[in-house]
């Protein structure tokens, strides 16, 4: 038996969103922001809501690709969506390696695609 959710009656369906992808009703995460703030992503304004991950910010915004492997230069996005994986690090604000699905947007944030080799956190030496 194979268990599959329906989430198409959760997504918003706004034409302001591009793709119908940002969700508007979640069966877990209750709260919802409603402040729309603007982030810079690729050196491109785009708008976001406060407090929600960066990476669904992406997507709601029609971007799906956040990094490329560095072998084989596949595109990689989200996949765990909680923190596990490194598929969605970007940088933000300058600061490498930071997982976008789990960092929550914040007015002014700086977002760009690193390196394929990625960068060495800060605090190692």
């Amino acid at each position: 038996m194979v268990f599959r959710f329906d989430w198409s009656e959760y997504i918003l369906k706004d034409k302001n969103e591009q793709n119908g992808l940002r969700v508007k009703e979640h069966p877990i995460i209750q709260e919802k922001n409603e402040k729309k703030v603007t982030i810079t992503v690729e050196g491109k304004e785009t708008e976001a809501y406060e407090g929600e991950p960066i990476a669904a910010a992406l997507l709601a915004s029609g971007i799906k690709v956040f990094r490329k492997t560095k072998k084989r230069k596949d595109p990689r996005g989200p996949y765990c969506g909680i923190g596990l994986c490194t598929d969605c690090v970007m940088k933000v604000n300058g600061e490498p390696n930071v997982r976008t699905c789990i960092t929550p947007v914040e007015d002014g944030m700086v977002i760009e695609k690193q390196g394929n080799e990625g960068e060495a956190p800060r605090n190692v030496k």
